[in-house]
């Protein structure tokens, strides 16, 4: 795995967590009290958040290579 490769997947970790803790966020603050919370509710939301994350940063992140696609920077990791 060439390094930009693992760059990216650093970086698009990273992504992912701030989205998922941004959903958190939203879908516990949409309680009255926080014993009201659902938290399968708010477990789904993270999760399909941070999945999306992932998979939009599949067509490039600013962090790495200017915004490459990670289809790009593995074909290039291979040439």
């Amino acid at each position: 795995m060439s390094d930009k490769v693992k760059l990216w997947l650093i970086n698009a970790g990273i992504r992912a967590l701030r989205t998922a803790a941004q959903a958190a966020i939203a879908a516990i603050g949409s309680a009255i009290l926080f014993s009201e919370v659902n938290w399968a509710v708010v477990g789904s939301t993270v999760l399909l958040a941070a999945i999306l994350s992932i998979l939009m940063s599949i067509s490039g992140i600013p962090e790495v290579e200017g915004g490459a696609s990670l289809g790009q920077l593995v074909k290039a990791g291979k040439e």
